[in-house]
């Protein structure tokens, strides 16, 4: 897959079907990039307004045409590379040498299953070529709709995308055949072809910030804003008569997609140690036979045997030394695996890494959907009251109609879908919990003096009116959407009540990120207590804020605000408790991998004290066994990068206790390493203890602790708070240490750490998707056993 091309003044070769161009000022090749390197945010809304028909002609002979298309090689072609692989040419040899020996049937025997073997291979492989052909397809739309500028639109093939055209995402949504950030208006889109995850997201237009220099990056920052290739746009959401739009950045094999679908065609090379062995055993088994050779041929002449005899009988020890059967054993092997791993509802997408499942030692599970239940139940909420914390609500529909109300039946991503309710689980239980009433835009919204996507209110005929004496219906407006990311742990709405003049902002997210945006004020006094005794029993604790935005705040500001300038000065409202189960199957799998040696870790986004006690509940960590938070600090103006060691213990009564280093009897003195200061532990039991760190340590040992990381890593059980970056570079600490890693999780946020591991497992309804090597279709971590075996 490599193409050197000359035109004139240009010159450029495809590797892997990319493009690299020469550039004269540095005096080399240079890998071809679109509008995802080094193009401000504000650039897109300034700059980009459509090309003309000229302009795309020349983009398109620079980044040539839109398509990730997979070859389906011929049989003949297929035949001609499994035949020349060095085995069977050896094997091809040792036949021949057979045949001159007159070992007529056993060299037929050979043939007839080196036959087979080749046979099998071929179909299978062809096969194989042909799904991830189709699955790469999945039904493109062939023509969309271009701006030309000054308000002219054309349809134009897809192929003939290039980055900076303009593209009008049809009303009722299509398939991306390029990636794209959206400009104007909202998207419902369901991403699981690329992530295994089934719940639709929502998309928002990057905002308009003409006097920010912030660099654009579609899969960072910015992933909330583009359409990714491949995905499914349900349906979009406009103001007014205007047109849903959005800047292609990327086409062909420079999409997500299309680097998914490289991994698969030209995967990175492992170094297996069960191929280095393969390699090994048969260099010993020449070496053995070469030594019989040489003993053959001195004891032939001695006896005076004939050329043609020495010659025959020197050659067939290699033949008996090396076994010519080898080859069609293994591909025989890989692809019967293949099969039953089909029957048993898992398919492979990649089988040469079937051989590495048999050598895993470490297992790494994601936590919400994979070790808990996918579904949540909504324990209960418990609001404020004059700064100070009431009992559990069980039902939320008995709080009045307030901030922390409206707080759960505003900030949410869902939307209707054909008459249903979609989106996120926990988002569906919280509003379903609220007993209100979501209306998606109709054709009067007049009375709000805007436009709103989305309407919410209470349908209880006691609180459908406020308590004005002109009873004007309680509605609220969600103006704008903050969508939920994994770095920033939190989601936020711009609302506006009819008949009120200013908007509002509800937040909600992790405890400790929306405490850190609250009004220290406004935190009861007891709030760490409150939020370790729910955390600590393993519930799912998602905290709310609020606040009144300013009265001069119109709907074009609310459009262009960043949202770090108003999620800020929040006042507190509550917490609202989710229950997470354990899935039935999860604790029986978990010990079943301990019996077998094979030690399992758990890589989770979730609150660090519920991680800890959901690997008490399945056997992660044993009753006996303690559990040692690792708490890194970064240096600050007026000291170094710290580490404190902490117990986290439970103590009979079910209650957390955090005992600290310095008030421990296993304490000893602070020690120095390197210049940055951390605290030791005296361990009486080393093999009863694991370690527990979450996000933000892991990335300051990382940084100012690289030396005892591999340390932490040996004894690390519990990893919260990981963004998906992190648990990739948790996947590959391990791999450094030795270990064979999988990974078992949902494709959303796992999609980096199950490519990275030897054996990545998505849970997912699809068949397949590009998120992992094996996608299994139970949803529960029983395959993994079965994967392993």
């Amino acid at each position: 897959f490599f193409f050197l091309f000359q035109r004139p003044h240009t010159r450029f070769f495809v590797h892997q079907y990319l493009r690299y161009f020469w550039s004269h000022e540095e005096r080399a090749f240079k890998l071809l990039v679109g509008l995802d390197k080094g193009t401000k945010c504000s650039e897109f809304h300034s700059e980009f307004h459509g090309y003309s028909e000229l302009e795309q002609r020349q983009k398109l002979k620079i980044f040539g045409c839109n398509e990730i298309v997979v070859e389906v090689k011929s049989y003949f072609k297929l035949l001609v590379e499994e035949v020349l692989n060095p085995f069977y040419i050896f094997q091809l040899f040792s036949v021949i040498l057979w045949m001159c020996d007159d070992y007529y049937y056993y060299a037929g025997c050979i043939i007839l299953i080196s036959v087979i073997s080749i046979v099998v291979s071929l179909y299978e492989t062809k096969k194989q070529s042909i799904t991830l052909r189709d699955m790469v397809a999945s039904h493109e739309v062939n023509v969309m709709t271009v701006s030309r500028g000054d308000g002219v639109f054309e349809e134009l093939p897809t192929s003939k995308l290039v980055p900076g055209d303009v593209v009008v995402i049809p009303q009722h949504g299509c398939m991306m055949s390029c990636d794209a950030v959206l400009l104007v208006g909202n998207c419902i889109v369901n991403e699981s072809m690329l992530t295994g995850e089934s719940v639709p997201v929502t998309k928002t237009p990057l905002p308009n910030q003409s006097d920010s220099d912030e660099v654009f990056s579609p899969d960072d920052v910015h992933k909330r804003y583009t359409l990714f290739c491949g995905t499914q746009v349900i349906q979009t959401r406009y103001y007014g008569a205007g047109k849903v739009t959005a800047v292609v950045v990327r086409t062909g094999y420079s999409t997500t997609k299309g680097e998914l679908v490289r991994a698969i065609l030209f995967p990175k090379p492992m170094d297996f140690k069960f191929y280095q062995d393969a390699i090994r055993f048969v260099q010993v088994l020449f070496l053995i036979a070469s030594i019989g050779m040489i003993y053959n041929i001195a004891t032939f002449l001695s006896r005076g045997e004939s050329a043609q005899r020495i010659i025959l009988r020197t050659l067939d020890i290699v033949t008996i030394c090396v076994p010519p059967a080898l080859p069609a054993a293994m591909t025989v092997g890989t692809i019967y695996a293949q099969n039953r791993l089909k029957k048993a509802g898992i398919f492979c997408i990649s089988p040469p890494r079937i051989n590495m499942c048999g050598k895993l030692k470490c297992i790494c599970f994601d936590k919400t959907g994979t070790l808990t239940e996918d579904g949540l139940d909504l324990f209960g909420v418990v609001p404020l009251q004059e700064n100070r914390f009431l009992h559990v609500v069980q039902h939320p529909t008995d709080l009045p109609i307030g901030p922390f109300l409206t707080a759960m039946a505003t900030c949410h991503s869902l939307t209707m879908i054909e008459g249903e309710l979609k989106g996120d689980p926990l988002d569906l239980k919280m509003f379903e919990s609220t007993n209100w009433l979501l209306e998606e835009p109709g054709q009067d919204t007049s009375k709000f003096d805007i436009m709103v996507p989305t309407i919410v209110k209470p349908i209880t005929k006691e609180s459908y009116y406020s308590g004005d004496t002109d009873k004007i219906a309680f509605e609220v407006g969600i103006v704008r959407q903050f969508v939920f990311t994994s770095a920033l742990q939190r989601m936020s709405v711009i609302t506006r009540t009819l008949g009120n003049t200013q908007m509002d902002l509800y937040c909600k997210g992790a405890p400790e990120k929306v405490a850190s945006l609250c009004k220290q004020e406004t935190l009861p006094e007891d709030y760490s207590d409150v939020l370790h005794r729910f955390t600590m029993k393993g519930f799912r604790v998602i905290a709310l804020g609020w606040r009144q935005l300013d009265p001069k705040l119109n709907w074009h500001h609310a459009m262009r605000v960043q949202r770090e300038n108003i999620e800020c000065e929040l006042t507190f409202l509550g917490l609202i408790i989710m229950q997470n189960s354990l899935k039935p199957e999860t604790t029986p799998v978990i010990r079943q991998l301990k019996a077998a040696n094979i030690r399992v870790v758990m890589a989770t986004g979730d609150n660090m004290h519920t991680a800890i006690s959901v690997a008490r509940d399945c056997a992660m960590v044993d009753e006996e066994e303690k559990v040692i938070m690792v708490k890194a600090s970064p240096p600050s103006k007026n000291s170094e990068a710290v580490i404190h060691w902490e117990y986290a213990e439970v103590n009979l009564d079910n209650e957390l206790t955090v005992s600290t280093a310095e008030e421990s009897d296993a304490v000893s003195d602070h020690y120095k390493l390197l210049g940055n200061s951390y605290h030791a532990l005296n361990i009486v039991r080393a093999d009863a203890y694991h370690f527990a760190l979450d996000g933000r340590s892991f990335g300051v040992v990382r940084q100012y602790f690289p030396e005892l990381l591999p340390k932490i890593c040996v004894k690390g059980t519990i990893f919260a708070r990981m963004s998906p970056d992190q648990k990739g570079q948790l996947i590959e600490q391990l791999q450094d240490l030795g270990y064979v890693v999988g990974m078992c999780g949902d494709g959303a946020n796992d999609c980096g750490a199950l490519k990275t591991a030897h054996a990545g497992i998505s849970l997912s309804e699809a068949e397949a998707s590009v998120a992992s090597p094996f996608t299994s279709k139970t949803p529960n971590i029983e395959c993994v056993p079965t994967v392993i075996r």
